[in-house]
């Protein structure tokens, strides 16, 4: 168990090369690999998902008659993780993908429309600048125009960016502490205000006559009088 992951090995003193058999092997000979599944796909025999990233055991052979600028296309044989039908991929060198060939269905990938929509822009374009001087030159010039407004759009987007980093934490606090500092002071002076409204009123005296200012009855009767007016009045 110690030399299961060692990966050199020990070759006896007597240990001659040149012994080993030679095995020829076919020229298409399909070899066992475990791979991950480049895309998510369908079954078309059960309608079971298979996702991006499933590890699966697949078979692996060269395509034959198929190059691509002489590039070797591969084709994976994996069966479903559901029905056990069996589906084949293949090596698309010209896009940099996979395509499916048999088998399944490849989910619909909305960056993938995107890629093909502008690589046929892009094929149009050329073939319409192939023999016509005048539309590739008014092509130069809508590009240099687009890249103009870009770029006065960044200057613009900097120009917003420096004028908000003016503006740091720091001075936000301060002016937040500066704002709430402000506030309590002029709830306490509110406060102290209602206070002395309350405690420092003008105190009523009522002053207390003497016995000794009346002299007779008829001053006595004259200051009932006056006391009994106010109180009919009410």
């Amino acid at each position: 168990m110690g030399e299961r992951k060692v990966l050199n090995k020990y070759y006896p003193p007597n240990f001659d090369p040149s012994k080993l058999l030679r095995v020829r092997r076919p020229k298409n000979q399909q070899l066992k690999v475990r791979m991950m599944l480049p895309m998510s796909i369908r079954c078309n025999t059960c309608g079971n998902y298979i996702y991006k990233g499933t590890k699966l055991n697949s078979r692996k052979e060269d395509v034959i008659g198929e190059t691509y600028l002489g590039i070797t296309i591969f084709r994976f044989y994996f069966k479903c993780t559901k029905c056990s039908a069996e589906m084949t991929i293949k090596t698309d060198p010209q896009n940099s993908d996979y395509a499916v060939e048999l088998g399944a269905t490849r989910n619909f990938e909305p960056w993938r429309a995107e890629d093909e929509e502008a690589e046929k822009e892009r094929q149009k374009r050329q073939s319409e600048e192939m023999g016509d001087a005048m539309k590739s030159l008014e092509n130069r010039t809508l590009d240099s125009k687009r890249e103009m407004d870009i770029l006065a759009a960044l200057d613009e987007m900097k120009s917003m960016k420096s004028g908000h980093a003016r503006v740091s934490v720091d001075s936000m606090l301060e002016a937040l502490q500066c704002t709430a500092a402000e506030k309590e002071k002029k709830i306490e002076e509110e406060d102290e205000a209602l206070i002395k409204s309350i405690f420092q009123k003008p105190k009523e005296f009522v002053r207390r006559i003497s016995d000794d200012a009346f002299n007779d009855d008829e001053d006595l009767t004259r200051l009932s009088q006056a006391m009994v007016k106010p109180q009919m009045m009410t």
